[in-house]
């Protein structure tokens, strides 16, 4: 399959093939609960060996243009196909304030059936549980355009399949991925691989999918977005700490030029699309040679792609 027959299908996929890519993916990713490869999962926690090639996308919310963008710039389709060893990680919110959201998961749920070991799928707060989704929450309606009568099965399928999306990405001694914030009373990484079923009654998967950095504060905040916490330099570093990393990747602000940096440097926040409602000039990913060693996000800059 080329890039454009892949964007051509999402277009016109029916009813029951979008069903049966769900199904297939969640057979996927509960084969998955064991390591898969060269990837150690741990709960909802993989640990992604130090070697290789990472492409890193945030947040989507249904821009198909930047999607395809992403993928023909780095010719992820015909790289995996041969083998290269690199891997695609998405930081979550695929779908949502976009009106091709039902497009985007059909391209990127196919990328996982083709290639289940070379896409990771991490779940963002519009992927999150029923108490901590986002809203407004308008995947609904772009599912009915679609589908028409159909849109609830569908949508009660993806809500199925949202469940199964991995919480945060480690590369030991070197880097963590995640949607959102640190979780700030984490003691160790089983608090952020088990999130999921400590939920709700520790605040982690709250954290993790909702928070933001601020850089003129110290602790932690109430968010003004309803959930999660504003939090400050101090916690990065004690999180940092606890998981033996030197620095943070993560999507869920919306970024002017497609990315930013907090806290020093030690957190890159990376947004993948643009348009309203956002209305940022530029969007960005970012390519990844796992095998250097950096010191901090801020020594990413040079391989953070706007576009």
């Amino acid at each position: 399959m080329n890039l454009d027959d892949l964007f051509d299908k999402s277009l016109k996929v029916k009813f029951y093939d979008f069903l049966n890519l769900i199904a297939q993916v969640n057979y996927i990713l509960s084969r998955e609960e064991n390591d898969v490869g060269d990837l150690k999962i741990t709960g909802r926690l993989i640990h992604m060996p130090p070697y290789g090639e990472a492409v890193i996308v945030g947040d989507i919310h249904g821009d198909l243009l930047s999607l395809k963008h992403v993928l023909f710039e780095t010719k992820f389709l015909e790289r995996a196909s041969r083998r290269n060893n690199i891997r695609l990680v998405f930081l979550g919110d695929y779908g949502d304030r976009g009106a091709y959201s039902p497009e985007v998961y059909y391209v990127i749920l196919t990328l996982k059936s083709i290639f289940p070991e070379k896409i990771i799928l991490l779940q963002g707060n519009h992927e999150g549980p029923e108490d901590l989704l986002a809203h407004p929450h308008d995947l609904p309606h772009h599912l009915m355009r679609k589908f028409g009568s159909d849109w609830l099965t569908v949508y009660t399928e993806l809500s199925k399949l949202f469940r199964r999306f991995y919480t945060a990405v480690i590369v030991e001694g070197k880097l963590i991925m995640l949607h959102g914030g640190v979780p700030s009373e984490a003691s160790n990484l089983d608090d952020l691989a088990f999130a999921y079923k400590k939920h709700p009654f520790e605040r982690h998967l709250e954290e993790i999918l909702w928070s933001d950095p601020l850089d003129s504060i110290n602790g932690k905040y109430p968010s003004p977005r309803g959930a999660g916490y504003l939090f400050g330099e101090d916690v990065t570093l004690r999180f940092l700490e606890i998981s033996k990393v030197k620095f943070l990747i993560r999507g869920h602000e919306a970024a002017q030029y497609g990315y930013k940096f907090n806290h020093g440097g030690k957190i890159l926040t990376l947004f993948s699309r643009k348009g309203a409602p956002y209305f940022n000039s530029h969007a960005a990913y970012l390519t990844l040679n796992l095998s250097r060693d950096y010191n901090a996000a801020k020594d990413l800059e040079e391989y953070i792609m706007k576009f």
